[in-house]
């Protein structure tokens, strides 16, 4: 079993900046890709970003790239989202998930999630 935790979501105007971060604990193996997800209200979860564990590969949403960046950070067992230029339709409540095989892209493909974090942007 993997636990995941995320903090750093919050409150902040459109063309602002927040990090979110993920912190992962239990059992993790190396070939583990981490994730992160959206979803907004009446809308259905949707991919963000995601990255390999070990080999620091990374791929995006349209809709985010160029504005988001994934990162991890293996001695401290954390994946980072930063997120600039934030925009209104950036807000929803964002899921950290991890997977061990499967596609990137899709949420029924990863096994463990974290509780989610509010991001909120206003206009």
């Amino acid at each position: 079993q993997a636990q995941l935790v995320e903090s750093g979501g919050g409150l902040v105007q459109a063309g602002g900046s927040l990090r979110l971060s993920c912190l992962a604990s239990g059992r993790r193996r190396s070939s583990y890709r981490m994730g992160w997800f959206r979803q907004a209200p009446g809308k259905e979860r949707e991919f963000v970003a995601a990255i390999t564990w070990s080999g620091g590969l990374t791929w995006y949403a349209d809709s985010v790239k160029g504005r988001f960046t994934i990162s991890r950070d293996n001695a401290k067992n954390t994946v980072f989202l930063q997120m600039n230029s934030l925009k209104s339709e950036d807000t929803a409540v964002y899921y950290c998930a991890a997977q061990d095989s499967g596609s990137y892209i899709r949420a029924l493909d990863y096994e463990y999630w974290g509780q989610g974090t509010q991001v909120t942007v206003s206009s």
